[in-house]
This record gives structure tokens, C-alpha cells and sequence, in this order.
């Protein structure tokens, strides 16, 4: 295990113990993105924390860093292969990030996959708005949810996403 896939495990450890028995009460690392809850944060910084909807590439947002950043997974199960885009506040701009890895865990069945950095055409050497890796699991056909978390500037964010089933086409 490398020592930015332990950092985050231990990290994803702490957030999921500390952040299970607080009720109303606010995360105490602002840093540390809590999962969705039904009800918005009291600073909900202009739009609720649930129900991002699809993002630019047909895949599940999530909020990460407050609003400051968010995350979109996707999959292409036949590749066994998950991407994930870091987009801007808005939701939909791409935001490199200077970054080697990001950390995706997914739920059920229970597994981690380290995903590197595929930097998008123009980006700046050393970022990447984009990151990929592969694992057996991801191809099950499946809404697969988890958390993606990663490091920006020293500050460690983590997101909860879920898959939701993609809406037939109308005829």
C-alpha cells in the first residue's frame, strides 16, 4: 500500500467514526466533506448538498471541500475502469488539480481502487482535472456508491456519491 493510499484509508477511517454519531451538529474539519443529508447545511453556500444531479460527463456528482470542489465518478464497466472529473463550484468546469492519485472507495461490494492522474488536453504539467483507474469489480453492472477523496494544497477532501439509474429514453 503506498503511503498516500494509507494516508487516505486512515483518513476515510476518521471521517466515517467521527462522523456517525452527530446528529445535527457540524463536522468538526471543515475540510472534511460529510455526506449528503436530507436536510441543507446551515451554510449551504447557495445550492442543497444533495441531489447534484448528472454532471458533464452522464456520471454522479458529489460536493467536495465545501462547494469548493466537486467530484463526478463515472464507469465503463466492459473497461473495468472508473474516472473521476474534478469540477469547479459550478459543477461543471473542469478544476486541475495539482495531484499524482486520488482514493476511490465504493460500498458493495467493498473495495478501493487508487486512481491516477490522465491530465486533460491543456492542462498544466503536474495537474489534472481527471483521474482513472481500473479494478475487477467495476465491471459489474451496477449503481455503485462510495466516497472519492484526494488532497489539494496540503487540505485533505473527501465526497460520498451515489449512482442513481440512468432514466429510459422517451420514445
Amino acid at each position: 500500500m503506498t503511503r498516500y493510499s494509507l494516508h487516505f484509508s486512515l483518513l476515510l477511517t476518521l471521517t466515517l467514526a467521527l462522523g456517525c454519531g452527530g446528529g445535527d451538529q457540524p463536522a468538526s474539519n471543515p475540510a472534511i466533506t460529510p455526506a449528503a443529508s436530507s436536510t441543507p447545511a446551515k451554510d449551504d453556500h447557495g445550492h442543497k448538498h444533495e441531489g447534484h444531479g448528472t454532471g458533464p460527463h452522464e456520471g454522479a456528482v458529489a460536493d467536495w471541500g465545501g462547494g469548493k470542489f466537486h467530484v463526478e465518478f463515472t464507469v465503463d464497466h466492459d473497461k473495468q475502469e472508473a474516472t473521476v472529473y474534478i469540477l469547479g463550484d459550478d459543477e461543471k468546469t473542469a478544476t486541475p488539480i495539482k495531484a499524482a492519485t486520488i482514493l476511490l472507495n465504493i460500498n458493495d461490494p467493498k473495495f478501493q481502487v487508487e486512481l491516477a492522474a490522465a491530465p486533460l488536453k491543456g492542462e498544466a504539467e503536474g495537474t489534472s482535472s481527471r483521474f482513472v483507474g481500473k479494478h475487477e469489480s467495476l465491471g459489474k453492472v451496477q449503481e455503485f456508491a462510495g466516497s472519492i477523496s484526494g488532497e489539494v494544497d496540503g487540505t485533505p477532501y473527501v465526497g460520498d456519491f451515489k449512482e442513481e439509474p440512468h432514466a429510459e429514453p422517451k420514445k
